[in-house]
């Protein structure tokens, strides 16, 4: 299994298929997703001209059931604490919410995803704070927004992966919108316990 960070959230996974979490700043046609998985509607997240590049008639797409007015071929819509299989993957979504700040209320009810795949549960955060729900999570990789301002800092994100223990973590969202490159080091240096890859912009074999 490969594991890609575009840029900012935007997360590839390759392994028996491809899957793609908020495709965004993407520079290839590949038309190579087999799954798409949107977090939450803002910009960064979900972008149309991005989706158009990652996707083909086949590509089966998930998203919050609150993001119900857009549907791109076959789509399948949760709610936070529901799953279903897309292709032989294991979906569950989990609530992503802010604490103490406006950008992603609890209400809106914006998802992150734990997906099984090849046996390991894969925990693709979304844009979220250090809430009592993530804290929860179960998985074996851990993809936790860590550059601050709209999600966890690096540190509130190492807290975070040091509470749910997975085997790897790998930080994102960060060094561009928003955030700066030395957040990895920031994040690196306050884990416990809990082996890092940097993903970002290139991709890391697990």
């Amino acid at each position: 299994m490969t594991i890609t960070i575009n840029e900012h959230s935007s997360i590839k996974i390759c392994a028996d298929i491809t899957l793609y979490a908020d495709p965004f700043k993407i520079k290839d046609d590949a038309h190579d997703a087999d799954v798409v998985l949107f977090t939450h509607e803002h910009y960064d997240h979900f972008s149309p001209d991005d989706i158009e590049k990652v996707s083909h008639a086949g590509t089966i797409f998930v998203m919050p059931r609150s993001m119900e007015n857009h549907t791109f071929g076959l789509t399948k819509f949760l709610s936070a604490g529901e799953s279903c299989d897309v292709l032989g993957v294991g979906v569950l979504a989990v609530p992503a919410y802010n604490v103490g700040k406006k950008f992603h209320p609890k209400e809106r009810g914006w998802l992150g995803y734990v997906l099984t795949v090849e046996g390991k549960r894969i925990y693709v955060a979304g844009d979220t704070d250090k809430t009592p729900d993530a804290e929860n999570v179960s998985c074996d990789i851990a993809l936790l927004p860590a550059g601050g301002t709209y999600t966890m800092t690096a540190k509130e994100a190492a807290s975070l992966a040091n509470i749910i223990k997975p085997a790897v973590a790998i930080p994102t969202h960060y060094g561009s919108i928003v955030g700066k490159a030395t957040d990895f080091e920031e994040f690196k240096n306050a884990l416990s316990g809990v082996k890092i890859f940097d993903a970002m912009g290139k991709s890391v074999t697990l």
